[in-house]
């Protein structure tokens, strides 16, 4: 049976330990890696796009990362109970044309018992930077 640590139930150790290993997979910009931390038929609702299975997890975050280039995340828990955490993130990256871009967003996951992403909903806004103005 796949199993991604740490599993559910939660605690702050956990969750937090949990949020900085999806910070890290995303931060990798390697889909197949990403995916790997959800379920073969996970659910996710991603602004207006609705993703589900690992296989269309693949595909989205490899169209994402050929348009937002640069990609840098940093994500932050939010709050946990047993097998859901909430998180803040941020994220910079440009277009191809050179703007720069910050994203702000909230994200809530649900975690089945193997520790594995069953669940991911992100609200995400954009905003317009210069690149003097990046922070991270």
């Amino acid at each position: 049976m796949e199993q991604k640590l740490p599993l559910p139930p939660f605690n702050f150790e956990t969750a937090t330990l949990k949020v900085q290993l999806a910070e890290d997979a995303w931060n990798s910009q390697d889909p197949e890696r990403v995916s790997l931390a959800y379920t073969m038929n996970t659910e996710w609702r991603n602004r207006s796009e609705f993703v589900n299975g690992r296989e269309e997890v693949v595909k989205f975050l490899s169209d994402k990362w050929k348009k937002e280039l640069n990609y840098k995340l940093k994500k932050e828990l939010w709050a946990f109970t047993e097998n859901r955490i909430a998180v803040r993130f941020e994220y910079e990256y440009h277009d191809k044309d050179g703007q720069w871009f910050r994203a702000y967003g909230n994200e809530n996951w649900e975690f089945d018992e193997n520790g594995l992403m069953q669940r991911r909903f992100a609200s995400i806004n954009d905003l317009a930077i210069r690149e003097e103005e990046r922070r991270l």
